[in-house]
């Protein structure tokens, strides 16, 4: 679109394209309750598989283990919500380069990543044992002599379902965080009517508490001890306790998914965030804590067994009650865990996509991987690749959750153990940095601040940590094999992006660019009444800053517009059709506008417009966006009342509704705000209005004096004014107002 300062004609008379509608997936934000479903997709299947596994490494008390970890992990939520609050775009990767520099945290997040690869096909698995395991109960019932094989059974399903979340991913996270808010919804009435079901068969056929964790009633499995198999070291109460958490601790596994979601997490971020976490605390630890105790209380001890791949369809079978009633349940349980299993799927790709989106910010990963979707304005290809990973791992394992769980605690635990233990650092070497929370017990010792809660929590992940990799042959092999493999291509990947940084400056974002022959509500989905703000240097944003912490954009819009001023006939918009649509100016400058709303947790539209004259340019948006507001940052130039003075004089330029209301906001870099009026509010003279017309009249003739063409000049112009003041009110009100 073309703007010229004199017309207020068609804007895109031939047909080409004229603007740039720039949006990014990464300004959806989502409610606390949103990304409380996303990481419950983790958090809460785990519910369905983890009392089995541990069970089988640990024996009987596995339940104790279970409920130790779920009352600790809210420990470790604080440590993620300290960390989310000081960076927006955070996890474990920021994190720990910050405090422990880049080392250490490629290291990091390549554990993490092993995580994630697994956490999808462990959950994806899982669902299709228990549809499986109905299958097969089903034909059993019906006489039928043929049964399914499970494990390939399972395969098949997990790889439908990694499939499915992998195009609800591709179409963005408010997509796939509407699937998670409703598996969420049905998964919490399969657990009210499972844990009321099961009180009243503990009520009524009473049930037996697991024995107490200790070495005497610890019955650890070969694959459970590992490498300390045949020594004494589990025999010492704490070393026992130790293994018996660190078999427990992928319970707490979509901690680390809590930071990924914080960059979507909508105004006010802060809140929102502990919101979210304490959601997902409560929700897990009654489910998960309840499954395991549950299941050692009702489900007798011979049977158990049986039922280590699904327990709560265990339960179900052992409920009191009819059993047509019984298979009913098991049936609705089955459908509940399938659903919530897959949630974990979509979790695992949401959360990885995050971490290698920030690995990719930062150079470590080549701008191709985040190239957006051309319709949808994903990273795509990451989203892609990690699906490829979570595919060839579910087909290599075959169905098997227990391999699948034993190797998926190595990235859990060094993940968190690496993180807290940065954000123990960064206490010590970034002090005075602001924190809108921070992990309790911080007891203050002539006048300095020790995070002791940060210390201990660091201190009992490492010591998990340690415990693992002595205890879990399968992950410790497979998960040093995958991180050193993933260490090297950040390493390789990482030399590659330097140079390319050295000859082209910082990181952008990525955007999704649509070409339009016109700006309107329809193209950027504005709706009137909207507040449009200017921007151009991207080092003074402040008046952005202002309009995005002001404006709640549930009831009203902001865009960001930015003017590509023309240099010759046509050459802006020459340069808006070509391939590449986006100057590199404008994209560090949008990177900045995001990182802004990413902030503050409001969406904003961006928009380029080329144009010979940056006021018309911005009078006629405003005109055609129905903008209420315009909001400006004070110029260099000129003052508020200057930039005021022209931008009325484009207004009264540019064709619009007289009924059009429309404000002008001058931010000066004292942050003082002078507000103007360009349309119309009110057609009547205030007194003050009136008052000032009368002294205008008076100075005019004052210095008139005897020329007698000077006062036919002063009664010509009070004449034009009162004519103005009659055919349009509105507009003759602010045309003073403005004088």
């Amino acid at each position: 679109m073309t703007f010229t300062p004199v017309t207020g004609e068609s804007l895109s008379r031939d047909g080409r394209v004229r603007v740039v509608v720039a949006t990014t997936v990464l300004l959806s934000f989502i409610s606390f309750w949103r990304a409380a479903a996303i990481v419950l997709g983790d958090l809460g299947s785990t519910a369905f598989y983890v009392g089995g596994i541990v069970e089988q490494a640990v024996g009987k008390p596995a339940p104790w283990f279970i409920l130790g970890v779920m009352l600790f992990s809210y420990a470790v939520r604080a440590v993620y919500v300290e960390s989310s609050a000081m960076f927006v775009r955070g996890g474990v990767y920021r994190v720990v380069k910050e405090a422990m520099g880049g080392t250490v945290a490629k290291l990091s997040v390549s554990a993490l990543l092993f995580d994630y690869v697994l956490t999808g096909p462990i959950s994806a698995v899982s669902a299709g044992q228990y549809i499986g395991g109905l299958g097969n109960d089903i034909l059993h019932r019906m006489g039928s002599l043929h049964t399914l094989p499970v494990d390939l059974t399972s395969a098949g399903i997990a790889v439908i379902i990694t499939v499915y979340f992998w195009w609800r991913n591709t179409q963005g996270i408010h997509e796939s965080s509407e699937d998670a808010l409703r598996i969420v919804k049905i998964t919490t009435v399969m657990v009210v009517i499972m844990i009321a079901w099961c009180s009243l068969t503990l009520l009524l056929r009473g049930g037996q508490l697991p024995p107490a964790p200790t070495p005497r009633n610890l019955h650890f499995s070969e694959e459970g001890l590992g490498w300390l198999r045949g020594s004494v070291l589990p025999t010492f109460t704490a070393i026992a306790l130790l293994v018996g958490f660190g078999h427990s601790i992928l319970a707490m596994s979509g901690e680390e998914s809590l930071a990924q979601v914080y960059r979507e997490i909508e105004h006010p971020k802060v809140r929102n965030l502990l919101r979210t976490g304490m959601v997902i605390f409560v929700y897990s630890l009654v489910f998960t804590t309840l499954v395991s105790f549950f299941a050692v209380a009702i489900i007798p001890d011979n049977v158990r067994a049986k039922f280590y791949d699904n327990l709560i369809s265990g339960l179900a079978m052992n409920v009191v009650g009819p059993l047509w009633l019984r298979l009913a349940f098991q049936a609705f349980v089955v459908v509940v865990g399938f659903l919530i299993l897959a949630a974990a799927v979509n979790t695992a790709i949401v959360g990885s996509n995050g971490v290698l989106n920030r690995v990719s910010e930062d150079g470590v990963l080549t701008d191709w991987f985040r190239k957006p979707h051309h319709k949808y304005g994903t990273s795509y290809r990451l989203i892609n690749m990690i699906v490829i990973l979570q595919l060839a791992t579910i087909i290599l394992s075959r169905g098997d959750v227990y391999v699948l769980g034993e190797a998926y605690a190595f990235g859990v635990v060094w993940s968190f153990a690496f993180k807290s233990l940065a954000m123990f650092v960064l206490r010590y070497t970034e002090p005075d940095v602001p924190r809108e929370f921070k992990v309790p017990f911080n007891p203050r010792i002539g006048g300095r601040e020790f995070p002791i809660g940060l210390g201990i929590i660091a201190l009992v992940l490492f010591s998990a940590a340690v415990i693992n990799l002595f205890t879990k042959q399968t992950a410790t092999i497979s998960g040093i094999g995958f991180t050193l493999l993933l260490y090297g291509v950040f390493v390789t990947s990482e030399r590659v992006m330097h140079r390319r940084r050295l000859a082209h400056g910082e990181h952008t974002d990525q955007f999704q660019l649509a070409r339009e022959p016109e700006v309107g509500p329809e193209q950027l989905r504005a709706r009137p009444g909207c507040v449009l703000v200017p921007v151009r240097d991207y080092n003074t944003l402040a008046h952005l800053n202002w309009a995005v912490q002001e404006t709640d954009t549930e009831k009203r819009d902001v865009i960001v517009l930015t003017i590509r001023l023309l240099h010759g006939p046509d050459a802006g918009v020459r340069d808006i059709e070509r391939e590449e649509l986006f100057t590199d100016y404008e994209q560090k400058l949008f990177t900045r506008v995001v990182a802004i709303a990413e902030r503050h947790g409001r969406g904003v539209k961006l928009l380029v417009v080329p144009s010979t004259n940056v006021f018309d340019a911005v009078a006629q948006t405003a005109v055609r966006l129905q903008a209420s507001l315009i909001v400006v940052g004070e110029s260099a130039k000129m003052d508020a009342e200057e930039q005021a003075h022209h931008l009325g004089d484009a207004w009264e330029r540019t064709a619009h509704d007289s009924a059009l209301a429309t404000d002008l906001v001058v931010l000066s870099a004292d942050n003082h705000i002078r507000r103007f009026s360009l349309g119309a509010h009110a057609p009547q003279l205030s007194a003050e209005d009136v008052a000032r017309i009368h002294n205008i009249w008076l100075d005019a003739v004052k210095h008139a004096g005897p020329d007698v063409h000077h006062r036919d000049v002063v009664i010509a112009a009070l004449a034009s004014f009162e004519d103005e003041l009659a055919r349009d009110p509105a507009r003759a009100v602010q045309r003073l107002r403005r004088q």
